[in-house]
């Protein structure tokens, strides 16, 4: 969608749409809102629906950020200690690898 033929009210409803998506624990949407948003709430000129769209693509920004580096550790944590788990970490793969690394 190109955003320069959206009035202005109407950018803050889809930016504000878009975080309340997130929230329902989809960390893709609140990326993709910051991403989107950026130019507009802080490369454009200054309007009214400015500042909440800025507060919003903060918001989404850090969110997607944080579940980022959640994933990121789960993942680090979970490849590194499978195998001290035993049981309930081969319950947790999805493939089972054989043996040890």
């Amino acid at each position: 969608m190109d955003l320069t033929r959206l009035p202005n009210d109407k950018k803050l409803q889809l930016c504000r749409w878009y975080f309340k998506v997130g929230c329902l624990f989809l960390p893709f949407v609140w990326a993709v809102n910051a991403v989107w948003f950026f130019k507009e709430a802080f490369m454009k000129p200054p309007y009214d629906e400015q500042k909440q769209i800025k507060k919003y693509v903060m918001m989404s920004g850090v969110g997607a950020l944080a579940w980022g580096v959640a994933l990121a550790a789960w993942v680090a944590v979970f490849q590194l200690q499978r195998v001290s788990w035993g049981e309930a970490g081969d319950s947790l793969s999805f493939i089972v690898p054989l043996g040890r690394a």
